[in-house]
């Protein structure tokens, strides 16, 4: 038998935004999340299905930084890819971006069974901001798009069960701290993309798991699963059971179906155009869940879709597969467990959507996915070999500190950079140790076991700083403002912990005092700013925005304005920051002044899926209907 797949690198071109730096201040609040349940909506829902909504849901984004620095100016650029490909298939994969796979063609009939999206734009719909559409992505972590949707993974060849080579794409998920790995291969003879996945909890105490799968494919898609009911979550965020919606069904506002497959029943979706042809996704048994998303047919829907991918390009909507019925819930991994799964992803025809089973089990017998999986889980352990891209450092030093055995997945040390630096010292040393210059602090770590070294570490101002923010993170709130508090005698620099005094006074119902401290903390940092460089301007931004912001809470509008003066012109010509300042000059009672901000025009590069706040500071300047460049509105008004 002659293997003709191969893997080789490939550079993308695609018209893109840059990523730019992450935030600094450390995310002691989560990001607005639209996917939850109300506690009183679960006692009309299976058993089951209620349990896993209220199990562990995510209550912070630490030790992971919010990702905001991107805006909205697209030039040419060009990204590392890897290319898997035989005599039937072809997936394009960016190793650095998620491991997304970004284009699957059937190199029979020349189609693209995805939707390729032409550009790079990153927006604010992933857990910790950054997140842009298109392709296959893996989700994992907890309810929404990854923290790793614009992060890199490792990347290696790595043999494969029929003789030939396995992408694998690794790394290790800093939310639940968990290491796991796609393999993906194209078996010799198939028509399929096989994706093997395995997530392991390596620790002595059960974890939350979440995953989802998720593909974009093209709008005009009818979507067909094997259900006659779904569960579905719209802008009133209530989950009900409904009827499945036509196939190409497209609401007012955005909709997610979660389809009700009945026991027993293989797992599949399938998204097939006008003449019956298109992409078939299924898996083994593990994959419980199937999901389709649509942004509606409304104004705020058109727009999210082309403010993603550009006019003029056609929409898309996405297929997914996960874990649980739903993706509002997380399940319980077990202590030194894993869990394992194998999708295909394939081209499809069928003449009705009655038979699209028939036509997926001729393709891929049940059977024979099930052995395929069987097949490959001794090859999930297989070291990698040639490496074809590097992923970030945390997973090396979790390694490092528990001296875990992970085949299959290795984190070696040589991929530690200066971020994980200090941290490989405390655990080294038992001390944390001072910057070696004054800048802005590095990313805080806060499971229990980092913790525990930073309580008993000695107490200085650098370690008091980070200990209150995994206090914080455990939800000892009040230990947490000790700390901060017992930091700022000696502190070099005030003002990552008077932000983070702040903050605590904000959810404490302290506005006046946490201005104060915001107010503070700004002139602090304006003091100790080193240079104009991506980093200080980065804090100057998050910090002046937030300062502004506590400011304008209390009516302090001529010291929200002496902020905003203080920024940097390049910051202010943003444009989260000139619909800051339509707020402030509607302060300061010139509507006027307000509306002209709106005239002359602005995007807010990192709007938050389903934020209204567009619309609300519009509504307080007149009567007139929402221009439709500013229109991002996911619910109708009212709810």
């Amino acid at each position: 038998m002659v293997i003709v797949t191969r893997i080789r690198r490939e550079v993308l071109t695609l018209s893109a935004a840059e990523l730019g730096p992450d935030n600094p201040l450390p995310p002691l609040r989560l990001q607005d999340e639209m996917h939850r349940v109300d506690e009183r909506d679960r006692e009309d829902l299976p058993r089951d299905m209620a349990r896993r909504l209220g199990h562990e849901p995510l209550r912070s984004l630490l030790p992971v930084r919010l990702r905001d620095g991107y805006g909205r100016t697209r030039t040419p650029r060009e990204f590392a890819a890897l290319v898997i490909e035989n005599d039937r298939l072809r997936a394009t994969v960016l190793p650095g971006l998620g491991g997304r796979v970004v284009s699957l063609v059937h190199l029979a009939t020349d189609r693209e069974l995805l939707y390729r999206n032409p550009v790079f734009q990153p927006a604010n719909l992933a857990l910790n901001g950054a997140w842009y559409a298109g392709g296959i992505e893996w989700n994992i972590g907890a309810t929404g798009h990854t923290t790793l949707s614009c992060a890199p993974l490792h990347a290696a060849r790595v043999p494969a069960p029929d003789g030939g080579e396995m992408l694998r794409l690794w790394e290790w998920e800093r939310l639940r701290d968990l290491p796991f790995q796609v393999d993906l291969w194209l078996p010799d003879g198939s028509d399929f993309m096989y994706a093997g996945v395995r997530v392991r909890n390596p620790h002595e105490h059960p974890v939350p798991g979440y995953w989802w799968s998720s593909t974009a494919v093209p709008e005009d898609r009818r979507i067909v699963a094997p259900a006659e009911h779904a569960w579905e979550f719209g802008p009133e965020r209530r989950l009900h059971r409904v009827p499945v919606p036509d196939h190409g069904a497209q609401p007012p506002y955005p909709a997610d179906w979660f389809y009700d497959i009945p026991d027993g029943r293989r797992r599949w979706i399938a998204a097939l155009d006008a003449d019956g042809h298109g992409l078939v996704q299924t898996s083994t048994d593990e994959l419980l869940g199937r999901k389709q998303f649509v942004w509606g047919s409304g104004p705020g829907g058109r727009r999210w879709q082309e403010w993603l991918c550009g006019a003029g390009t056609g929409g898309y909507r996405e297929i997914q597969a996960g874990l649980t019925r739903t993706q509002l819930e997380h399940v319980r991994l077990d202590a030194e467990s894993e869990v394992s799964w194998l999708e295909a992803y394939g081209p499809l025809s069928a003449a009705s959507p009655e038979n699209v089973e028939e036509r997926l089990e001729l393709a891929l017998p049940r059977g024979e996915l099930d052995a395929a999986h069987a097949a490959w889980k001794p090859y999930a352990d297989t070291e990698p070999g040639e490496p074809l891209a590097t992923g970030s450092g945390w997973g090396a030093l979790e390694v490092l500190r528990a001296d875990w055995k992970l085949p299959g997945t290795p984190f070696p040390e040589s991929t530690l950079t200066e971020e994980q630096a200090p941290w490989r010292e405390l655990l080294r040393t038992g001390t944390l140790p001072e910057p070696r210059r004054v800048r802005p602090p590095g990313p805080t770590l806060v499971a229990p076991h980092w913790r525990d070294m930073l309580e008993t570490a000695p107490a200085t101002p650098h370690t008091e700083y980070h200990l209150g923010v995994a206090q914080w993170h455990a939800g000892d709130r009040a230990q947490a403002v000790r700390s901060w508090e017992r930091a700022l005698p000696l502190a070099p620099s005030l003002w990552p912990l008077l932000r983070c005094l702040a903050v605590a006074d904000q959810e404490h119902g302290q506005h006046e005092r946490a201005a104060e401290r915001y107010a503070d903390a700004f002139d602090d940092l304006c003091r100790e700013r080193r240079d104009d460089g991506e980093t200080w301007t980065a804090a100057c931004a998050a910090l002046g925005r937030e300062a502004v912001e506590a400011l304008l809470r209390v009516r302090r509008t001529a010291d929200a304005r002496a902020v905003w003066e203080a920024l940097l012109p390049a910051i202010r010509e943003r444009g989260r920051f000139r619909l800051l300042e339509a707020d402030l000059l509607l302060a300061e009672g010139r509507p006027a002044a307000a509306r002209a901000v709106f005239d002359a025009g602005f995007e807010v590069a990192d709007l938050r899926e389903g934020s209204d706040a567009l619309g609300r500071l519009w509504a307080r300047l007149g009567d007139e209907p929402l221009p439709a460049r500013y229109d991002f509105r996911m619910r109708p008004q009212g709810l």
